[in-house]
């Protein structure tokens, strides 16, 4: 049981660290990911006829709130994987504290879900319209990172056996 425990908590830190290494080149290259923010929520791509482009933000600031909240967000999330996996592994020779030490694995995890779902593939994909754009469309990208994500969080969520 320990083995299959180690590798929940595996699972967790290899997505903290893919979250960190995300925040880590939206970063290390801020402009061209700053250009995908910026026409997403400016909505320059979509069809031009689309009646929602009443729904774009133009506004420099507001644009780089929403891009700085997204790189914090990676980094949070990221983190809170990282002690999530640390307190998995830490954890993994007792059952009630492996069960318990699942809170902040699953809270990490939660946080790839508010992202990429909530942020890209709702509010970016259908809210912005970002799925019109042939140029700056990240919804194959999120729905990537979601089923890892969500596929991690199964396993990690699957009941542990008793320590016999």
């Amino acid at each position: 049981m320990p083995a299959l425990r180690i590798i929940k908590s595996l699972l967790v830190a290899t997505l903290g660290g893919w979250a960190l290494l995300v925040a880590y080149g939206n970063i290390a290259d801020y402009n061209a990911n700053w250009q995908f923010v910026q026409h997403v929520l400016a909505m320059d791509t979509v069809f031009p006829d689309n009646p929602l482009k009443s729904r774009a933000i133009t506004n420099p600031a507001l644009q780089k709130l929403a891009y700085w909240s997204i790189i914090a967000t990676e980094c949070v999330m990221g983190l809170v994987c990282l002690y999530g996996a640390w307190r998995l592994f830490r954890t993994r020779g007792d059952r009630g504290a492996f069960v318990a030490a699942k809170l902040p694995a699953t809270v990490g995890i939660f946080l790839v879900w508010v992202l990429y779902f909530v942020g890209f593939v709702a509010i970016g994909g259908e809210w912005f319209s970002m799925w019109q754009s042939s140029i700056w469309n990240g919804q194959q990208a999120a729905q990537r990172f979601l089923m890892c994500a969500m596929f991690v969080m199964v396993v990690v969520l699957l009941p542990e056996e008793s320590d016999a």
